[in-house]
């Protein structure tokens, strides 16, 4: 049986497992979850998703993800007090 629903972010967070939770997280963090829908929409225009398709891609592209979404290497776990301590 299939059946075709349409998820929301809060829909993809609680139905999402392993290391997609990790992508979420960060995503979540750099407030972008808007962004991801739209960007998701877009990967998958002309066909409709499993659950774990989505997963998947969350999971084992996020390097991707985060590009597409102007989320850069920078923006993780550097707080500004650790930026001032390697400028020393």
């Amino acid at each position: 049986m299939w059946i075709k629903k349409e998820y929301d972010y809060n829909d993809l967070k609680e139905n999402s497992w392993s290391g997609a939770v990790n992508t979420l997280r960060r995503i979540e963090e750099a407030n972008k979850e808007e962004e991801l829908m739209n960007f998701l929409e877009d990967i998958f225009y002309e066909n409709i998703p499993s659950d774990t398709e989505v997963n998947d891609l969350l999971w084992f592209e996020p390097e991707m993800i985060y590009e597409s979404l102007g989320i850069s290497d920078e923006d993780e776990d550097v707080s500004p007090e650790d930026l001032d301590k390697f400028a020393r």
